[in-house]
């Protein structure tokens, strides 16, 4: 009968012109009676002192430590005699009364955060312990007062930094967190189970990834006694009021999956506590997994203790995440296993804390099965298309890149799909997919082929133009087509994408070229792209003019000599400008164009490229200096020195002093890499050097000419230690 008044009491107020019945104001009055004194509950005649601290507590606005420890010690009393003596009956609403959970949260909320002084952490932890075994009493609340508990507790300085810390405290309360987290799972109703571990499983997966350490290890140390409670569930007492308890097969957890991704990552911290634990949890999850997996067979279980037991020590002995990982692989869901592999993508970002060279062997293996791992394509791919803006380590990007190429190549209809539906209009990271799964041969044909059936839909959008979606189609439909050489060329000659000048199309389409030209039979029918390759140079795009000279020399190199000859000459007056470009990847790949086509003229053009060489000789000689090897190497290519020697002798009678000085110092260099050069060589060469310091010294000694001769001479007849030369130190093979 109490109990039924104060329910009546605690509804919400009526309003004041609202009438009420006589029989409902005098339950009204009843109910606010017994509220004064509270001994209609039934536990209060076992624990009177108790429910009077509390309610004293309460309504006091003095609140210091000592109290504060009452009041937390009376509740885990009175909480524990109920349960005890079978005396619960209306504790919730004693507690909805006097907001008890609210109290104790906003206590641990004005806890100092710098030390650990006072028991009120433990005791405010014992008090949730109990009130756990009372059905309802923290229903709605457990979530706000864990995030109380882990944000205080977590985030308090390392041990060894606090003053005065006491060991047994600090034990103690850890202690009490962990019993305070199996209390709250063991005591939920069976069809609460699975969600309120997956909640708090989600909180510490929050404070597991922080950058501190020992947030780490107290969040991971929470993490191993949940997975042992899961490891353990169906063998542990439930609540007591269930029928039965859940069975392995009915704990399914949608989080266990990130839980897995993320111990496998805390592995390769250096703080061995931390790793320790992580490999704890990661066995008993092993362990929960595989009786759960086995759990679903009609046999077999008769082994069961004795396999996952081995197969536990064998993660021990070996506690690699890629062992570790496979291990797993088998038991778990497609789901799980997806949920993994996008762990490890999140893992390459810059921000994250994880050893990135432990994320790439994951997915380095993820890559070498992808039909168990890569089963999820619209989310893995979607996970790679957020992630990738924010990966700027080269070795990271393309270890994800490749790993959407691998799930291009399994489900290209998929890939595309999904990225045409995430990636808006224009969007760069989408655009660095396309590049990357446009860079494998076998991959460019079967996107191009899914492109041009989906890109005819009005509806699908991937940059920002229809024109811009035609330019791929077209592609597409050139690349997919079996046509003849004759084919081929008129079809291009219709379409001309390489006429697009956006500079983000463009680059795109020369990479699916580059790749596509690496077929011999591609590359011979693309002659016809020539002249327009030639006109991309005059865009000014730098990253599109890479790509265009790289397929320039690839279809070049398929055409006969007299073929090639006058559009070699074309080309390499082209060329000039990029010698002395900014871009040191531009340089080399202009530098070594640019000496395969001086090859390629034949006939008349010879003339014409040797006029053109000599514009370029200038450039090429200050190059021999350039700080990027591999740009001063293609410069001293020894093949060409006797030419360049000879093409040099008539820059020492310019009327220019700069360039006399400049040919000079060429000469000298060039000289030494001259393979057992003849008498006649040597003695043209010095000719033309002793005509320059004549010259020289008859116009007066201009600075720098008249010394130049004398280091240049000696130096086409000693090696570069003033030794004699010889074939073997300077000859070329």
């Amino acid at each position: 009968m109490a109990e039924k008044l104060l329910r009546v009491a605690l509804k919400e107020d009526r309003a004041p012109q609202e009438s009420s019945s006589p029989v409902e104001s005098h339950e009204l009055c009843l109910a606010q009676q017994l509220e004064m004194d509270a001994s209609w509950l039934p536990v209060y005649h076992l624990e009177p002192e108790h429910v009077d601290v509390i309610r004293a507590f309460v309504s006091s606005p003095e609140k210091d430590e000592e109290r504060k420890l009452k009041f937390l010690t009376s509740i885990a009393v009175l909480f524990r005699a109920a349960t005890y003596n079978s005396l619960c009956q209306g504790l919730d609403l004693f507690c909805q009364r006097y907001k008890l959970a609210e109290n104790i949260k906003v206590l641990l909320e004005e806890e100092p955060r710098d030390q650990l002084h006072t028991a009120v952490w433990r005791s405010a932890m014992f008090a949730m312990t109990e009130m756990s075994f009372v059905e309802a009493v923290l229903e709605g609340k457990e979530i706000g007062l864990l995030q109380a508990c882990f944000s205080g507790i977590f985030l308090l300085p390392p041990k060894e930094e606090m003053q005065d810390l006491k060991p047994f405290l600090y034990f103690t309360t850890m202690k009490g967190m962990d019993t305070m987290l199996v209390a709250l799972v063991l005591n939920s109703p069976t069809s609460r189970v699975n969600e309120k571990m997956q909640s708090i499983f989600q909180m510490l997966l929050t404070f597991a990834t922080s950058e501190r350490a020992s947030v780490r290890e107290r969040a991971v140390g929470r993490m191993r006694v949940l997975s042992f409670l899961l490891a353990n569930y169906s063998s542990l007492k439930a609540d007591p009021n269930e029928e039965r308890h859940a069975s392995r097969a009915e704990m399914q957890m949608p989080i266990i999956g990130q839980l897995l991704g993320h111990l496998l990552l805390l592995l390769s911290f250096k703080e061995e506590e931390t790793g320790h634990l992580a490999l704890d949890a990661l066995c008993l999850l092993f362990q929960f997994k595989y009786q759960q997996h086995c759990a679903t067979l009609t046999e077999e279980n008769t082994q069961l203790q004795g396999d996952w037991e081995t197969e536990t020590t064998s993660l021990r002995t070996s506690p690699s995440a890629t062992h570790i990982i496979e291990s797993f692989a088998e038991y778990l869901q497609p789901s799980e296993r997806s949920d993994i592999v996008r762990v490890f993508i999140e893992a390459m970002t810059d921000s994250s804390t994880f050893d990135k060279e432990a994320a790439r062997n994951v997915l380095d293996m993820v890559r070498g099965n992808p039909d168990l791992w890569l089963v999820d394509v619209p989310k893995i791919t979607s996970c790679i298309h957020k992630t990738l803006g924010c990966i700027k380590s080269v070795p990271a990007r393309q270890s994800v890149e490749s790993l959407m190429v691998s799930m291009a190549d399994k489900c290209p209809q998929e890939v595309v799909t999904t990225l045409l539906q995430v990636a808006p209009g224009g969007d760069s990271t989408a655009l660095a997919l396309w590049e990357a799964m446009f860079s494998v041969p076998q991959t460019v044909r079967n996107i191009l082929k899914e492109l041009l059936s989906q890109l005819w839909d009005l509806k699908s959008r991937l940059f920002c133009t229809h024109l811009e979606d035609y330019c791929l189609v077209r592609l597409a439909m050139l690349a997919s087509r079996d046509l003849g050489d004759r084919a081929f060329a008129a079809t291009y000659l219709d379409f001309r994408f390489l006429k697009e000048e956006r500079p983000a199309m463009l680059s795109l389409v020369l990479r699916a070229i580059m790749t596509l030209s690496e077929r011999d039979e591609m590359a011979r029918k693309m002659k016809v792209i020539l002249p327009d390759l030639m006109r991309v140079l005059l865009f000014g795009y730098k990253a599109a003019t890479t790509k265009a000279l790289l397929v320039f020399r690839t279809i070049m190199a398929q055409l006969e000599r007299r073929e090639a000859s006058h559009i070699a000459v074309q080309m390499a007056e082209f060329l000039l400008p990029l010698l002395d470009d900014e871009l040191s990847q531009l340089r080399e790949s202009s530098i070594s164009l640019f000496r395969d086509l001086m090859m390629m003229a034949v006939g008349n053009d010879k003339r014409e490229m040797k006029n053109v060489v000599r514009l370029g000789l200038l450039p090429l000689f200050f190059r021999l200096s350039d700080q990027t090897q591999s740009v001063a190497k293609l410069k001293q290519d020894r093949r060409r020195a006797q030419e360049f020697l000879i093409q040099s002798l008539s820059y020492l009678k310019d009327a220019q002093a700069s360039l006399r000085e400049a040919a000079v110092r060429f000469i000298g260099l060039a000289a030494r890499h001259l393979r057992n050069p003849s008498e006649k060589k040597l003695a043209e060469i010095c000719s033309g050097l002793l005509s320059t310091i004549l010259r020289a010294l008859g116009w007066g000694r201009p600075p720098g000419i008249t010394q130049l001769p004398c280091t240049a001479l000696p130096a086409m007849c000693s090696g570069p230690r003033g030794q004699p030369i010889t074939g073997e130190d300077f000859g070329l093979h």
